[in-house]
């Protein structure tokens, strides 16, 4: 590669919108010291992200008063090597849905159960009645 054709890597390098934003960052000696090379990587670095693809990516400002917040909502299938205790906080929120879901299917289960028996006419505890059966008929 001739000299004229690295000036003109380097220059179109240089005008990348993602290494600008980097390079925006750092004191102009050190901006000025990466070869093309060095910049060729950074900005295979840069857009080669593989973190940045998620499910849902929903981003939005607020304005409450005089100040303007924002907020990222981020989902999608976790690729990182978890730590013992993000492991542990998992497993617990896994048992925790579970237990809320299986707690949740049994009642319903027995809902449909209750409203099976009065349908039929059928009463377990003579004059007593949960008033379930007369609020679902109504």
């Amino acid at each position: 590669m001739n000299p004229l054709e690295s000036d003109q890597l380097r220059d179109e390098l240089r005008q990348d919108a993602a290494l600008q934003h980097l390079m925006a960052r750092m004191p102009p000696k050190i901006q000025t010291s990466f070869s093309e090379e060095q910049l060729s990587y950074l900005k295979l670095a840069l857009v080669d992200r593989k973190w940045g693809n998620h499910s849902v990516d929903w981003r939005g400002t607020l304005k409450f008063i005089h100040y303007r917040y924002y907020f990222v909502l981020l989902l999608g299938r976790n690729r990182r090597e978890l730590s013992r205790g993000e492991h542990q906080i998992g497993l617990f929120l896994q048992t925790a849905l579970l237990a809320i879901f299986l707690i949740f299917s049994v009642l319903m289960g027995l809902l449909a159960l209750y409203l099976a028996k009065s349908a039929a006419g059928i009463d377990l505890i003579p004059g007593f009645s949960l008033g379930i059966w007369d609020w679902f008929k109504s």
